[in-house]
């Protein structure tokens, strides 16, 4: 069947979005009427999406044959008058199949590299707003490249959101030259760059960027128009011959988005907003906060305070307690509110935040380190108070506390784009929850080549010290087969723990964790070398090849070994994902203790024996046990971080409504 207008209704005609900042308005319906829409449009979509491409995919090789062998001036020609075209007409699904032959012949001529069929299936399911699930090393940079370039040469600014500044400058400077061949500006956006390069930046067809800055300079827009963009506004700011709000804005409004590591932003991050804060009125804090930990300290684990799966809780003799020694200090604290509120917080800080897990020390300042990607965050702060209590806990200067000036969840903001798509290794254990919060289905695309990646067993040892040894074991097994290894770690101290230990065995090897970031790339780009081995945390240079040499892939390829469970099966996933990439070879083993994070922690009755009775894993069915009782534990992580993105969500909610009166919400 041909792929004509006629039997597809799935893109129909995009438009840019009218207005001088164009972003989409909240959705207020009901749970039942969301469901309802599912039903009756989004669930047709979605199939009609899937089956529409074995026809897109024969219309796009017949127009890429029309292409071969045509000289560069009528390639140029046909490039202006299908630029022309859709910028007219709007991008219309008759139109997708020569604009993707178009990029991919560019991208052959310029980049050396032809999209196969895979990616151009990736591209179909992202140009029509869903989330595309791919698996690592199958070229999603150079997938997005063809939804980016038809919706850009359409006239929608497009940005291309990553989870850091380096491979924003790298997709950017890799790409730029296929953008410009298409007659696209490109323009990237980091941390560090000033205000006048955003807005150069932002003023392009493409912007590469990273989520935390965007949203930050989105609300910073959003204090600018002070919550009000309407073109009223602008119309009569230019009748008054005042200086405009347009001019000093950075974005161009929400119009196109592609995520990259879309479950990484959506789900892993989207469980704090970001919040642009000022400094805030100095009281004697530092000395309130340094009362706080000393009354937390006099309060006993157990009889004063419960401390359970990551929560605080006060008893009644806690309680009681408080009040006695807030009425021996007596002023604030003689507020119960306030008094219960700081020294829970005080407890967090003490107990809950551990050095060099949550946080590291550089430089005499507290410095976050990301959960998800192991990265260090030297521009996130924690608020509440709770920020200037672990820096006291620390003997660190302590900072002056912040005044929130405007803050935003990613669940709000990124519903604001007119259109939003993704993609990602990892998004089938949260699809329902990017269809429910964000209207994304998610879509799995088949491998170019089979996957040559061999899962060995899991091993669950009884303590932490049984466990190391195990991994000391297996790296020299491998490593003197010739074969490069990737040791993924939890936190930064575990990384650095295993280093310790491969040292006094004087084992060669790079560590890779938050104390190295700017190392990331180099270290990761030689991980696949012959006999190297490498130590990393969760970030594990995700999205960065791993590029095995040509003895390393006859030695058996990579293997990689994961030294504990993550907060999410997902991340164990991406670190899986670094081995047996696009058909090489590869292999992938788990080994574990019953005194792990996760595993600790865990109150399910599996693991309360297994604790009880270590001894059990000593055979093959305590193995079984032991694992079902880990991976039980991993789902009970996940969920209690799906209900506070939830609880997050309601509460957004709740505040637009509750500053609807006054046109305010952020």
């Amino acid at each position: 069947m041909p792929f004509s207008r006629k039997n597809s209704k799935l893109i129909t005609t995009l438009r840019v979005p009218y207005g001088p900042y164009p972003e989409k308005k909240e959705s207020h319906l009901s749970l039942m009427d969301k469901r309802i829409n599912r039903f009756l449009f989004d669930q047709p979509k979605r199939s009609k999406v899937i089956k529409q491409f074995p026809s897109l995919l024969i219309d796009i090789k017949k127009q890429a044959q029309l292409l071969e062998n045509i000289d560069e001036i009528k390639l140029q020609n046909k490039l202006v008058s299908y630029r022309n075209k859709i910028t007219q007409q709007g991008l219309q699904d008759t139109y997708v199949a020569e604009g993707f032959a178009l990029v991919s012949e560019l991208s052959w001529l310029i980049l050396g590299m032809r999209h196969h069929d895979c990616q151009l299936q990736g591209g179909w399911y992202m140009l029509n707003g869903m989330v595309a699930e791919m698996e690592t090393g199958e070229g999603k940079t150079l997938t997005a490249t063809l939804p980016v370039s038809l919706m850009a040469m359409a006239g929608f600014p497009c940005h291309v959101i990553t989870v850091n500044d380096y491979l924003a400058e790298r997709d950017a400077e890799k790409l730029q030259p296929l953008y410009h061949a298409l007659g696209l500006t490109v323009g990237v956006v980091t941390s560090s760059s000033e205000l006048s390069e955003k807005q150069q930046a932002y003023a392009c067809n493409i912007t590469h960027c990273t989520n935390k800055t965007l949203v930050f300079d989105y609300l910073r827009d959003r204090m600018t128009l002070e919550n009000r963009n309407s073109s009223l506004r602008f119309n009569v700011e230019k009748l008054y011959g005042k200086e405009t709000s347009e001019n000093k804005l950075l974005l161009r409004g929400l119009c196109f988005a592609l995520l990259d590591e879309a479950d990484s932003i959506l789900a892993d991050e989207a469980r704090t907003p970001l919040v642009i804060s000022g400094q805030g009125s100095d009281f004697q804090e530092e000395a309130y906060y340094r009362q706080a930990l000393e009354m937390a300290l006099k309060l006993e684990k157990g009889s004063d305070y419960l401390l359970n799966e990551k929560q605080i809780t006060l008893t009644e003799a806690g309680d009681n307690k408080l009040q006695q020694l807030g009425e021996e200090i007596a002023g604030v604290w003689l507020g119960e509110r306030r008094r219960k509120e700081s020294i829970s917080l005080a407890l967090q800080a003490q107990h809950l935040l551990l050095r060099d897990e949550h946080y590291m020390i550089d430089d005499e300042k507290i410095i976050i380190i990301d959960e998800y990607s192991g990265r260090s965050m030297p521009d996130r702060f924690w608020g509440r108070g709770l920020q200037q209590l672990v820096e006291i806990k620390e003997n660190c200067p302590v900072t002056g506390n912040r005044e929130t000036l405007a803050k935003i969840s990613y669940q709000r903001f990124f519903r604001r784009y007119h259109r939003l798509a993704g993609m990602t290794g990892t998004a089938a254990e949260i699809s329902k929850e990017l269809n429910n919060v964000y209207a994304l289905s998610v879509l799995k695309v088949p491998t170019f080549r089979p996957s040559l990646r061999r899962f060995q067993q899991t091993t669950v040892c009884i303590n932490q010290q049984q466990k190391w040894q195990k991994v000391i074991e297996r790296i020299i097994y491998f490593h003197k087969q010739g074969r490069p290894l990737l040791i993924g770690t939890r936190t930064v101290d575990a990384s650095e723990h295993l280093s310790d230990l491969l040292t006094k065995q004087k084992i060669e090897h790079k560590l890779l964790n938050a104390r190295q970031n700017e190392e990331e790339a180099n270290v990761i780009a030689e991980a696949g070398n012959f006999g190297r081995i490498t130590i990393a945390t969760n970030m594990a240079g995700r999205g960065t090849d791993i590029c095995l040499q040509d003895d390393a892939l006859d030695a058996g390829g990579l293997h990689v070994i994961l030294t504990e469970a993550h907060t999410a099966s997902r991340i164990d996933r991406q670190l899986y994902g670094r081995c047996a990439r696009q058909g090489a070879p590869g292999s992938v083993e788990a080994i574990m203790a019953l005194d792990d994070g996760v595993a600790s922690e865990d109150k399910g009755w599996m693991m309360y024996l297994l604790q009880q009775i270590p001894s059990i894993i000593d055979n093959t069915l305590g193995q079984w046990v032991a694992k079902k009782a880990i991976a039980s534990a991993q789902k009970r992580v996940e969920k209690t971080h799906f209900i506070i993105r939830s609880k997050m969500l309601y509460q957004d909610k709740q505040t637009e409504e509750g500053m609807a009166f006054s046109g305010y919400s952020e």
